[in-house]
């Protein structure tokens, strides 16, 4: 009898001790989910009991919450435009800027060419009438919706044009197609007219560094004369677009087109404007005479 009393009493403390220690660590488990957030404390779906009876996974947290949106860019100010502009020591080697490189288009001497002149005239297709027209024209993308700023740059026989502006998305759009195409429907084509006489233009796509949301790089190669002189004009075109935004760049010469000078141009360009889309004035890039 003293035995059975015995063992039953330890039974019964057992009994008690495991009984104590649900309730506290239930008593734990609900203090701690009352002190998580409503998030926290529905992200693991559990099983629950319909009234039909049939089981259901209670919703995530994930599923129920709001989707995070990123708010739109703000539209590019013409100082946000200026300060997206590469300089001098963004492109590296000799480079130098120059104070109007609007003037290009209507005259631009390297050497003895006018080579301004040298790439004035008439194509058969419009496509490629569009390319020529453009090459030291700031309407390569068409005409910006909004602010618009430009550099422009010499080294030796070479010239760099550097463009940084704001477009409609829609016609920025077409104009990026417009450039893909080029080396199918440009690929080689004559040139008229002007005093050169005839020059053969060759399209080909160039690759760029990845840059942007879209990029497209193409090398246009122009043969002719000039004084009775044999010419040939090889200009690396390089355009980024960044949201509505994009940067311009055509780099070339009678020496031909430095392809890391684009490269650099690309990147740090690409960069600059980021910053300023991001609301920032970017840091000068260190001077390469420093």
């Amino acid at each position: 009898m003293a035995a059975a009393v015995a063992a039953g009493t330890l039974l019964t403390t057992a009994a008690c001790s495991s009984g104590d220690d649900g309730t506290a660590a239930d008593s734990e488990t609900a203090a701690a989910v009352a002190e998580r957030p409503l998030a926290a404390q529905t992200t693991t779906p559990y099983p629950t009991a319909t009234a039909t009876g049939s089981v259901s996974a209670t919703p995530s947290a994930s599923a129920t919450s709001p989707t995070a949106t990123t708010s739109p860019a703000a539209p590019l100010s013409e100082a946000g435009a200026r300060n997206a502009l590469i300089t001098a020591a963004d492109i590296e080697d000799d480079w130098v800027q120059v104070k109007d490189p609007e003037s290009w288009r209507d005259k631009l001497l390297i050497g003895e060419v006018d080579t301004a002149q040298f790439v004035t005239g008439k194509a058969d297709a419009a496509d490629c009438q569009r390319l020529v027209d453009s090459l030291y024209d700031e309407t390569l993308l068409g005409s910006p919706s909004g602010a618009s700023a430009l550099n422009g740059f010499q080294e030796g026989q070479s010239r760099l044009l550097y463009q940084v502006a704001a477009y409609d998305k829609a016609a920025l759009d077409k104009s990026m197609d417009w450039l893909a195409k080029l080396p199918d429907t440009c690929d080689q084509f004559t040139l008229t007219g002007g005093d050169s006489g005839d020059r053969t233009v060759q399209v080909v796509e160039a690759s760029l560094p990845k840059e942007g949301d879209a990029r497209q790089g193409l090398t246009v190669t122009m043969k002719g004369t000039t004084n009775g002189d044999p010419v040939t004009l090889t200009l690396d075109i390089a355009v980024v677009r960044v949201g509505n935004d994009a940067i311009t760049i055509t780099n070339g010469g009678l020496d031909g087109a430095d392809e890391d000078t684009t490269k650099n141009a690309v990147e740090q360009g690409t960069d600059r404007l980021k910053e300023v889309q991001a609301g920032r004035t970017p840091t000068p890039t260190p001077s390469n005479l420093d």
